[in-house]
């Protein structure tokens, strides 16, 4: 055995112990109909709590700003892990550095990776990893769907008394998630075709692209572990000067370095760039927000980038467009 992998199975054998141990020493907090449900990302702890409304208690690992690429838990989420009668992450590697520790709880407690739901045929190819697919999911509400219907029958297993609550919030959201893709279809389609093009920090929107036919050009690759070089910046410069492309956007989770590289290298060819605003891209926006939630995120992100590019995007997006009837 090479000293590597004894020092990655060394480590792994640590971490196991370390949940075994914090598991037998916690009592888990499942109340008679009510469930304990710990959550990775903001978005699945937001559809978990929509879907289980007041049969759950959702606790979300990662806040507004957290990458989760990135990501390493804390001795407060082992115990909030073990204390839960339901563990729910995306998957798709998206928590890369937590997939020991998921694993590990798999053994004793329900994990549900939620969006490995989604039908392998509707996946793009991880470019950092073979074998694995792009996680970000949640930029197309048609996927999120799956997410959905995962979640709905995971609580449903845990908790069938309180089925038909989790029925009936499930269908609401899917209706939502629905008149959400509509919105987005038409107002991403009012920006003029040489314009539809979305350029920010990393790889997290080409599921958008895909379901609203732009094209994306991601600085960094998918994961936000990936480095970006000055050829790839280079390239993208030369892209947006090309296809005279205005606007360039920030991503919440991610730092706006090379964002700000791209504009001062298309400002050096005497083409303006500005930055048509922040999108939230593995991460929502604050706690009790609209952009807190799943639909409010992708409401923001789908408005913002419209209006900069262009569009005919209404002030206050698609809950705007509820509020008033249309």
């Amino acid at each position: 055995m090479t000293k590597t992998a004894h020092n990655h199975l060394t480590r792994r054998g640590i971490l196991g112990f370390a949940v075994a141990s914090v598991a037998l020493s916690v009592v888990p907090a499942f109340a008679a109909g009510r469930l304990d449900v710990v959550a990775t990302t903001g978005m699945i702890a937001d559809t978990v709590a929509r879907i289980g409304g007041e049969f759950v208690d959702v606790t979300a690992l990662m806040g507004p700003g957290v990458d989760p690429h990135a990501y390493r838990q804390t001795r407060t989420d082992i115990l909030a892990m073990a204390r839960a009668d339901l563990i729910v992450s995306n998957g798709l590697y998206l928590e890369a550095q937590l997939e020991e520790v998921l694993a590990d709880f798999a053994a004793r407690t329900e994990v549900l990776a939620a969006a490995e739901a989604v039908p392998q045929d509707n996946l793009f190819a991880h470019e950092d990893y073979a074998g694995k697919f792009d996680p970000h999911v949640w930029m197309d509400p048609k996927l999120w769907g799956h997410v959905v219907d995962a979640v709905e029958g995971a609580l449903t297993e845990a908790l069938p008394e309180a089925s038909a609550t989790f029925a009936a919030n499930a269908a609401a959201m899917r209706a939502d998630l629905v008149s959400l893709d509509t919105y987005s279809e038409q107002v991403l389609g009012s920006v003029a075709g040489p314009a539809r093009v979305l350029v920010t920090a990393h790889d997290a929107f080409g599921y958008f692209g895909a379901a609203y036919g732009w094209d994306v050009a991601g600085i960094q690759g998918i994961s936000t572990e990936s480095e970006a070089g000055l050829a790839r910046i280079s390239e993208v410069v030369d892209m947006l000067v090309s296809r005279e492309i205005g606007a360039v956007f920030v991503e919440s989770s991610v730092s706006d370095r090379n964002v700000r590289a791209l504009i001062e290298g298309a400002a050096a060819q005497g083409h303006e760039v500005r930055i048509g605003g922040e999108l939230f891209s593995d991460a929502m926006g604050a706690p009790g927000t609209y952009e807190g939630t799943y639909l409010g995120m992708i409401d923001h992100n789908v408005t913002t980038i419209a209006a900069a590019l262009g569009g005919d995007a209404p002030a206050r997006g698609w809950q705007g467009r509820l509020a008033a009837g249309s």
